[in-house]
């Protein structure tokens, strides 16, 4: 049986996109006829206690490194903790990075290790390792570093661009996730076949539109005639938060709530701009259990994402996926060109706002909401769904991982 090591910053028990997106693909190459280990840090994105006690983690090397089980698999876990220090962050950074590359040795018999980005950091470790064991190795680009951090100059870059290189080059094969990001990166090869897009994926086995009124909690979510206009994730950077504080005050007076769901950097601006303003249509929520995600997007008419002009061209939210699942339409602010643009565009499922100028893009929100009915917003989320039944269900898209694992092993794992 050939062994796979999935080396990434994120796993199950965590619980977030990245870690949900590799646990799936973890358990098709299992299904499909490979050993699996997973090679990780312990939760520390966003600890769910539920998901914690259903994977329990023991000391395999005190003080080191972590054991637990999912699903018949073995996963490492390097301790690692969400530091308010940015040096302290750093420190532990460096720290996973030189734990986990000597846990990784241990790991006999690998045929290919599997990682995806963010840390560009960890694609050159890997390289190392392959060299070490005699195995493949694919890169999976979710962000594109360095253009992400949009440094200006400097031996900084120009280290980062080497590293990007080497692990673009040195890997046997390299995925991302969209066309443009393809475009971006694809000059970056010498052998640009070694360059592959693939989608990510949901789960439409837990997204789908399902009934909210007896499972979400009324006082939050309470029942009325008004469009819902939600946004559920990391309340950081990566998103604009101006507009929405400029649309929420322009449409006071229209039959429009607006639904902010989790936590980030930016949530307490949104907090103080909601109070200085009185935005009392505007609601701020704490996260929710997962497995509520399915009601709460029920519960909405719609869903927004206002990217950042700085970072939008940058990363793909991997949220449009379950929000189309669950038959609801997208409010999406960015530019021309963009990831989440290009995909969604020509598809009748979003109103897509690439207008540059702050007030005349607010002001283009404003005029649809005033023109926008429920039945508009349920005809366009019932394309959105079809889309994705169509070419983006975690069972089509785990398939074109293994597909690529087993084209590079030359073997038929079933």
């Amino acid at each position: 049986m050939k062994r796979v090591l999935i080396h990434t910053l994120i796993f199950s028990p965590d619980g977030v996109s990245t870690a949900y997106l590799y646990n799936d693909i973890a358990r098709r190459l299992q299904e499909r006829g490979y050993e699996v280990v997973v090679l990780t840090t312990t939760p520390h994105f966003n600890i769910v206690p539920e998901q914690v006690a259903l994977q329990p983690m023991h000391w395999k090397v005190w003080g080191l490194c972590k054991v637990s089980r999912f699903h018949g698999m073995t996963v490492l876990h390097v301790p690692q903790k969400k530091f308010k220090s940015t040096m302290l962050r750093l420190l532990g950074f460096i720290y996973w990075h030189i734990v986990s590359f000597f846990i990784g040795l241990t790991v006999r018999h690998v045929d290919l290790i599997l990682s995806p980005s963010p840390p560009l950091t960890i694609g050159l470790l890997n390289l190392w390792m392959a060299a070490l064991k005699g195995c493949r190795v694919v890169y999976n680009v979710q962000e594109i570093y360095p253009d992400i951090l949009k440094l200006k100059g400097g031996f900084a870059l120009k280290f980062l661009r080497w590293m990007e290189r080497k692990v673009y080059n040195g890997s046997d094969a390299v995925t991302t996730i969209d066309q443009v990001f393809y475009d971006t990166i694809v000059p970056r090869f010498k052998d640009k076949s070694k360059l592959h897009i693939i989608p990510n994926f949901v789960d439409t086995e837990l997204y789908r539109q399902v009934e909210w009124e007896n499972t979400l909690d009324a006082r939050l979510f309470p029942k009325n005639d008004s469009i819902k206009l939600l946004y559920a994730g990391n309340i950081g950077h990566a998103q604009s938060w101006e507009p929405l504080i400029a649309l929420a005050e322009k449409t006071r007076d229209l039959n429009v709530e607006y639904i902010v769901i989790g936590e980030g950097a930016k949530r307490g601006y949104v907090e103080e701009e909601i109070q200085k303003r009185g935005l009392e249509k505007l609601h701020l929520l704490p996260y929710q259990p997962r497995e509520l995600m399915p009601a709460i997007l029920s519960y909405s008419d719609a869903s927004f994402i206002f990217m950042a002009p700085e970072k939008d061209g940058d990363g793909f939210p991997s949220k449009v996926y379950t929000i189309m699942a669950c038959e609801r339409p997208l409010l999406v602010l960015s530019g021309e060109n963009t990831p989440i643009i290009n995909f969604l565009k020509n598809k009748g499922c979003a109103k897509l706002v690439t207008e540059q100028d702050f007030e005349k893009k607010v002001d283009e929100m404003v005029v649809w909401l005033h023109e926008v009915t429920k039945e508009e917003l349920r005809s366009m989320g019932k394309k959105g769904v079809t889309e994705i039944w169509n070419h983006y269900t975690k069972e089509i898209v785990t398939d074109k991982y293994v597909d690529l694992v087993d084209s590079l092993l030359n073997t038929n794992a079933h």
